[in-house]
């Protein structure tokens, strides 16, 4: 049963990013997503097109297996993306430090090509390179624009220095004089193949605070990265999207609003691709809903504004969709906000937010619950976040804080 299951999972993901479903694997072995990153618009402060430029881009791995394929994306473009050359390495040095292990070096192969062309508004997955992959690991993945290509598909909140050189340094041990930013471009995937039985991936699937928001930048301290360090033979992959809301796609930002962060398609639009396609995923941990609270806002009409039976009513389509793909869905309550510094702290708001966690809590509608509110709350205040948790905007955790959240789930809801 459960090898339908992960073809079904691979099959349907093909389906999605438009190849193949072939699998060089053999029978006892499968592919599992063991990095992810949930692609979005270019907001407003998109950079200049890149060209003759290589992009440099570092991913936390987390889990092992004896090869690794790419998956990139144009998902957002309106001309074909042209890769000259692709590559990918075991990082070297810690910190922020881009360089690579030369002896790592792999040219990622597309259909036996060193070149590829990604059609706009697709996506594409690589040969297999014979890369292993190691548990909590950095990856330097490079890619080489050789022609004028507009930035169109990125993920803002990568919270990891990453740059973009002059020229074909792909397999360079160091990008040299290089600029630097904390986005992933055209970078949506790493699977890797495993012989493992039990391998599988859990899904958090969530907003900034999954994401990693206030988190210290290139240190992998988002509470999916701490949950990875828990628990070993288990992909976790991280689909939040900071700003992101379960019901409502964003409403696209003004001039005025000089936003730096698009906020991505719904929970309830992107589930299929960022949940139910990745590889050998079987569940999925729910945190969505407090950017539907603190909304409408900046960003969003009034008409946008949200009870807890509308939330309620999404979180149970979630729950459906999962079920039906054969995963298990895991509800996570939502954390504290009171006294938070972006206009969501009002008297309507908590009682939603405290009618929402009660039924998550209670009704059994989920396969499981994970209390992150409870995690990170202070016993004191509870509609306030501990102050040892807080980033000092009473909505995002700190460091600390993200570890907590990590720490309230149970390893074998994993397993």
């Amino acid at each position: 049963m459960r090898v339908t299951r992960v073809s079904a999972a691979l099959l349907s993901a093909a389906l999605l990013l438009g190849g193949s479903a072939t699998s060089s694997a053999s029978p006892a072995e499968h592919w599992v997503a063991t990095w992810a990153a949930s692609p979005t618009e270019t907001p407003p402060s998109a950079p200049p097109p890149l060209a003759n430029a290589t992009v440099r881009q570092v991913v936390h791995t987390s889990i092992a297996g004896s090869s690794l394929r790419l998956r990139l994306t144009d998902e957002f473009g309106r001309q074909p993306l042209r890769l000259g050359q692709v590559h990918v390495a075991r990082r070297a040095g810690g910190g922020a430090s881009t360089d690579i292990d030369p002896g790592t070096d792999r040219v990622v192969r597309f259909h036996g090509s060193r070149s590829t062309t990604v059609p706009a508004g697709k996506a594409l997955v690589s040969d297999p390179v014979e890369l292993p992959t190691r548990p909590n690991d950095d990856l330097v993945v490079s890619l080489y624009l050789p022609a004028p290509t507009p930035v169109t598909t990125v993920h803002n909140g990568a919270h990891r220095d990453n740059v973009i050189a002059a020229g074909d340094v792909t397999g360079a041990r160091s990008a040299g004089n290089a600029r630097h930013f904390s986005s992933w471009y055209f970078l949506s995937g790493v699977s890797t193949r495993t012989a493992a039985p039990r391998a599988h991936a859990v899904v958090a699937f969530g907003d900034s605070i999954t994401d990693g928001a206030h988190s210290t930048p290139s240190a992998d301290h988002r509470w999916p990265d701490f949950l990875a360090r828990r628990v070993r033979g288990v992909g976790v992959v991280n689909a939040g999207i900071s700003g992101n809301r379960l019901l409502h796609d964003p409403n696209p930002p003004t001039p005025a609003q000089n936003s730096s962060v698009y906020y991505g398609r719904s929970g309830l639009h992107r589930f299929g691709r960022d949940v139910l396609a990745q590889p050998g995923a079987d569940r999925v941990v729910v945190l969505l809903g407090v950017n539907d609270l603190g909304q409408p806002g900046t960003s969003a009409p009034p008409s946008e504004a949200v009870s807890a039976r509308q939330i309620i009513d999404g979180y149970r389509q979630l729950i459906a969709r999962a079920h039906r793909a054969g995963e298990r869905i895991i509800g996570g309550t939502i954390t504290p906000f009171g006294g938070d510094t972006n206009g969501y702290d009002n008297p309507r708001n908590l009682a939603t937010w405290r009618a929402v966690n009660h039924w998550v809590r209670t009704s059994g509608a989920f396969d499981a619950v994970v209390d992150f509110d409870a995690a990170v709350r202070d016993p004191a205040r509870p509609d306030r976040m501990r102050p040892d948790f807080d980033s000092g905007d009473h909505l995002h955790p700190n460091d600390a804080g993200y570890r907590a959240m990590a720490a309230a789930v149970p390893a074998d809801l994993l397993r």
